[in-house]
């Protein structure tokens, strides 16, 4: 039997001072961000490809949908690069609503699109995506590729643990979005990894206009 011993364990425990820089580089930008973020208002986050074209369907439809939002007065926030969230916040600076980009220093530079009223940058995805999310009231979310996705299934996640009370989920585009819904359907509900009312969070829609009335339909219900 090994008995215990008043000294030092074998291996250090301690923390690095690396790790304790990180730790106070997260706690910044999460102070930082919600010290920027807290007085904002009632928001609708849109989320997209930073690769979509201006002349492209989900550019003029989300410059579109977030017109029609901060018309009435609802702030939008995006991920504050180009592509569907350049469009985001060009909708929203060409109303009275307020135009926030949350942007993510990457190797290849993300530059933050020049139509924000608040911009922020963030170092880490994690402490980026919390805010993307802690002030919405619904998330409109465009054609885009892993960083979208990402998004997308995290909603999903945190709503269905309870971590997120349910608000609107919209995917628009139903050409893009409709065979992921399918596989959800055929594959994962089907063999049991999900139930059937965890797909309910979910609303899928075609244009702008139809992201707009279910989103200000929310507003209105839960904000007015």
């Amino acid at each position: 039997m090994i008995e215990p011993t008043g000294g030092s364990p074998p291996f250090d425990l301690g923390i690095s001072d690396q790790e304790r820089e990180r730790i106070s580089r997260i706690s910044e930008e999460l102070g930082e961000g919600i010290e920027s973020l807290s007085d904002i208002g009632p928001a609708v986050s849109i989320f997209g490809s930073a690769r979509s074209k201006p002349e492209s369907w989900e550019y003029q439809s989300s410059r579109c949908l977030a017109r029609a939002l901060a018309a009435q007065g609802i702030t939008v926030v995006t991920g504050g690069g180009p592509g569907v969230m350049e469009a985001g916040n060009l909708g929203a600076s060409e109303e009275v609503g307020t135009s926030v980009g949350l942007n993510i220093e990457l190797p290849h530079e993300q530059l933050a699109n020049p139509y924000l009223d608040i911009d922020l940058d963030f170092r880490y995805f994690f402490t980026r995506k919390f805010l993307l999310i802690r002030y919405a009231i619904g998330f409109a979310i465009f054609p885009g590729g892993f960083g979208t996705v990402d998004e997308l299934f995290e909603l999903l996640t945190l709503v269905q643990t309870g971590k997120l009370k349910q608000r609107p989920i919209i995917l628009v585009g139903k050409d893009f979005w409709e065979g992921l819904h399918q596989w959800l359907v055929s594959q994962v509900e089907k063999g049991g990894f999900v139930s059937e009312d965890d797909l309910d969070y979910l609303q899928i829609v075609d244009s702008a206009d139809e992201a707009a009335d279910i989103l200000l339909s929310y507003y209105r219900q839960e904000c007015s």
